[in-house]
This record gives structure tokens, sequence and C-alpha cells, in this order.
């Protein structure tokens, strides 16, 4: 805290309420930008407490981007978080194994199925869209797609940053070289 700059101190003091990491991982790059850092933790105060999509899914969101990613933090803070919301240790674990998820329920489905094809693709489909929107309907679809998006972005922060998971913690993801 001693290293936050003053006008940053105010936001460096609520993150660290909130935050599973403190004012390590992407915080910790996000606060040499006050304003975007400000900005971004609204951002990310909506997408992980007020968004439209159910917890499981919003944390399931995040754990595809941590994987796609290797993001050893995401992985690290969401995982957990994740189960506890109530997505099947099976999908996690079959994920965190760089594999589709088996038995996924039909909402898993279309949040992973989505996540990847705007990932690898760049696109969606209008089927895989009509689909979503039959499940998920148009706000959660939206909510998806800023979740993703912006976990894209965690992910990169937390790789300018060379963040990693705490010392004393095996890393999620030992295949990463850094």
């Amino acid at each position: 805290m001693e290293n936050v700059p003053p006008q940053s101190r105010a936001l460096a003091e609520e993150i660290v309420k909130i935050s599973s990491v403190g004012l390590a991982g992407p915080y910790n790059v996000m606060l040499r930008s006050p304003v975007f850092a400000e900005r971004m933790k609204r951002l990310l105060d909506y997408l992980r407490f007020d968004t439209s999509l159910p917890k499981r899914l919003n944390e399931f969101a995040i754990l595809i981007q941590g994987r796609l990613w290797t993001s050893q933090v995401e992985w690290y803070a969401h995982y957990p978080l994740a189960l506890k919301a109530g997505l099947p240790q099976s999908v996690a674990d079959d994920l965190k194994a760089n594999i589709r998820p088996r038995g996924m329920q039909p909402d898993e489905e279309i949040v992973y199925d989505i996540s990847m094809a705007l990932a690898n693709q760049h696109t969606v489909s209008d089927e895989l869209f009509k689909r979503g929107v039959a499940i998920l309907g148009e706000q959660q679809l939206v909510d998806l797609v800023a979740v993703s998006g912006t976990y894209v972005t965690v992910a990169m922060l937390l790789e300018l940053g060379g963040e990693s998971s705490p010392a004393d913690k095996p890393l999620p993801f030992p295949e990463k070289p850094r």
C-alpha cells in the first residue's frame, strides 16, 4: 500500500476489501493507470457481483478465459469460486485438462461453445447465436461476452505484470514457462 500513488490510495483500499489476492493480481498493474484502474474496478464489480449471468456460469466463463490464457492467477482465484457457485468439479477439471468438459448442463454448454467460438474463430454462427439467446436471453448473452472479454484483459494485465499464484501454492498450470 505504501507504493500506491496518493491518487489511487482510496481505490487500493477498496480493492483490498474484496480481492482474494490483495493488491497483487491485475490490480498491481491496473493501479499504474489510475483512471483506467478506477473504471476497470467498477466494471469488474458489475461483472463479479451484479451481472445478469448466474454466478456458476459467470465463474465458468472466467475459468474458460483463464484456461485459454493459461492464467495462473485467474485459475487460482476463480476455481474455488466456480465450485462454490455450483459448477461441477468434473466440468472445471476437464477444462483445466484442456478438454471439452463432459457432462455439462445446456447453459454450461452454451457458455463454453460461445466462449470458444469467439476465442478461436472470432465469430458466432447464426445457429449458435440463436441457441445462446434461447438458453440465456439477450442480456445474459451480452454479459457473457462482457465477462469473457474483460477477463481476456485481466489475463493480459496479469501477463504484463508477471503475476502468478501465491509462492506457497502449486501452479494450476505447471506447463506454462515463465
